[in-house]
């Protein structure tokens, strides 16, 4: 037997309680290490003026904006995966972990996408390879979670299941190639995040209702 399934079930849900607390935690602080540089960058307004100081640094702000949304989104994807989880395994401890190494690490390749110098096919490779970490972590817990059955009985089972889960990372595997195979694309690549979260999160409501117990059932 599963060490979190001999746990009562008061001390199992208090320890998903505590990952989901430290995972907020850390997001949140990862969100906020993204606006240091710009804290630097605020400086030369002293002597460039604001307007000068805005109009040298647009890409800066773009990418701290970008990075911004896509935290926020990834971290409501892993508000998603642990709405419905009633306890732990290490497994799903050290997904979690490997997630949060990712976001906490995103705020590198997000200076180096907003620094002045050229950008290349490498650093756009190793922004959007940072996200294809995080989001093939969020489906591994995913497939975690279903697997040993340690979400609420209103979670889908079964293989079918994790098929929404793993949209957003084949997404990422496909922006990560052509960053790195057609420099001309660079960033934009970052855009099939978008329509590949919408498109995941419309299969996960469409599964959790075909897995729902109908009335007369329920009855």
């Amino acid at each position: 037997m599963d060490v979190a399934e001999a746990a009562p079930s008061g001390e199992r849900k208090r320890g998903v309680e505590r990952l989901i607390s430290f995972s907020d935690g850390i997001v949140a602080i990862a969100a906020t290490l993204l606006v240091l540089p710009l804290v630097d960058i605020a400086r030369e307004a002293d002597t460039k003026g604001v307007t000068g100081m805005l109009s040298d640094n647009t890409d800066a702000f773009f990418v701290f904006g970008l990075s911004f949304v896509v935290i926020c989104r990834l971290w409501l994807s892993h508000h998603a995966i642990f709405a419905d989880v009633r306890s732990t395994t290490p497994a799903l401890i050290w997904l979690n972990n490997l997630w949060l190494l990712s976001i906490v690490f995103l705020p590198f390749p997000t200076q180096l996408l907003g620094g002045q110098g050229q950008r290349s096919s490498i650093t756009y490779g190793l922004y959007i390879g940072t996200m294809l970490t995080t989001t093939a972590s969020a489906a591994a817990m995913r497939w975690v979670i279903v697997d040993r059955d340690l979400g609420a009985d209103l979670l889908p089972r079964g293989r079918r299941s994790m098929l929404p889960s793993l949209i957003t990372p084949s997404a990422m595997a496909i922006a990560l190639i052509l960053a790195l195979t057609v420099p001309a694309v660079g960033g934009w690549a970052l855009l099939l995040l978008f329509p590949a979260g919408n498109l995941e999160g419309r299969l996960s409501r469409s599964e959790r209702e075909r897995s729902a117990p109908r009335p007369e059932e329920s009855g």
